[in-house]
Parts: C-alpha cells; structure tokens; sequence
C-alpha cells in the first residue's frame, strides 16, 4: 500500500445543522435539519478522557493507568447578528422551563474550493443532545461600526467525526 501525502486542511469554512436528536426523534429516516448556519467562530470540540491512575502494591516504578470518564467541552459558536432568531428561541424555552428538544448538532467542515455553503464537506464532527447554556447579544457601540456578534455556548452528551 502506498502512503498518500496529505495536506493540512483549511478551518475558515464551515458550517453547523441542528437536528431533533435522534433519541427523541420518531422518524429514524433521512434527518431534517431544524436550523442551519454559517458562523465566524465554533470552539470547544473537545473531548478528554480523565484517566483514573493505580498505585500497585510491589510496583515500584510508575502506577498503572485505566480509562476513567470522558468529558465534552462547551461548544461555543459565534456569528454576525441576523434577522432569524431560531437559536434564541431554541435557548428561551429551555430557560423559560418549556419543553425544549434537545438537539443533534453537526459541524461540517467545507471543502475551500466549493462555490456554495450547501456544498459536500470534507469532515463533520456530530455532537449529541446539544443543550443550550448561554446566549449573548453583542455590545451595542454607537461610536463602532464593527459588525455585531452573537454568541450561542451549549453542552452536548457526545461526539463523534464522520
């Protein structure tokens, strides 16, 4: 088998769909998206298994490592103000004590010589029973004439790369 040299890929375009989760979801056909977007920003794709470390008794160099719990990283994701408003809506019934979906996200790393947002992706990345933590606005400046960001952090039970 030969080794295929492969490049470093670009990061600046992707994409995010929200599903109904699929645990809640009564169609396990072809996935819908509820909402999608192009954001400027998405950080905290991170998964961190904590290993749990073991002292042996008569072992006198080192200890043993075993798996321990796995943990997932807030996601954060930020993009320009628009007119929709279906991420604030998702965030308010969960604070306002209404039944919320939970929701499937998925993070779609684009191909950089695709001429559309709804091209295939290279990679995705899929997060599990996302649960919205954190909504903010951006900072109103009369004296600024920078594009207003909004902020959506939630956490999610999952992930995987596809």
């Amino acid at each position: 088998m030969l080794f295929q040299e492969q490049y470093p890929l670009h990061v600046f375009r992707f994409r995010v769909d929200f599903y109904v989760s699929s645990d809640q979801s009564k169609n396990q056909g072809e996935r819908m998206p509820i909402c999608s977007g192009s954001f400027s920003d998405c950080s905290g794709l991170e998964a961190t298994m904590q290993p749990k470390s073991i002292t042996e008794g008569g072992r006198n160099y080192g200890q043993v490592h075993r798996v321990g719990h796995t943990t997932f990283g807030t996601v954060i994701l930020k993009r320009g103000i628009t007119s929709t408003s279906h991420l604030w809506q998702w965030f308010e019934l969960v604070t306002q004590g209404a039944y919320a979906y939970r929701l499937d996200a998925e993070v779609t790393l684009l191909d950089m010589g695709a001429p559309s947002p709804d091209a295939e992706g290279v990679m995705s990345w899929t997060l599990h029973n996302a649960l919205p933590t954190k909504f903010k606005t951006a900072d109103m400046n009369a004296k600024s004439n920078d594009v207003g960001i909004e902020e959506l952090q939630f956490v999610h039970e999952g992930l995987g790369r596809r």
